[in-house]
């Protein structure tokens, strides 16, 4: 690989999966202050709603996740407009 084509803060990182859990690492520039322990190590880590292990898509499951409550203020609101 050529020297010198990545930035300063290039650097192995956590990206954990909130919603199952799940953690994998790979390097990237995301700036976070949290670190995680994995396997022996310890790693900053980067916190996301979705990965490739709980998306339906990959998953093949068809499996709702709201974290920020939108479906529930959506079905309050125009739910009983139902006919």
């Amino acid at each position: 690989m050529k020297k010198g084509i990545h930035p300063e803060n290039y650097r192995p990182v956590v990206f954990k999966d909130m919603s199952n859990g799940d953690m994998f690492l790979t390097k990237s520039t995301a700036k976070t202050t949290d670190t995680v322990e994995f396997e022996g190590e310890t790693y900053p880590v980067v916190k996301v709603e979705i990965s490739s292990t709980s998306h339906p898509f990959y998953t093949g499951k068809s499996k709702l996740v709201d974290t920020a409550g939108r479906v529930d203020r959506f079905m309050s609101r125009y739910g009983k407009l139902k006919k």
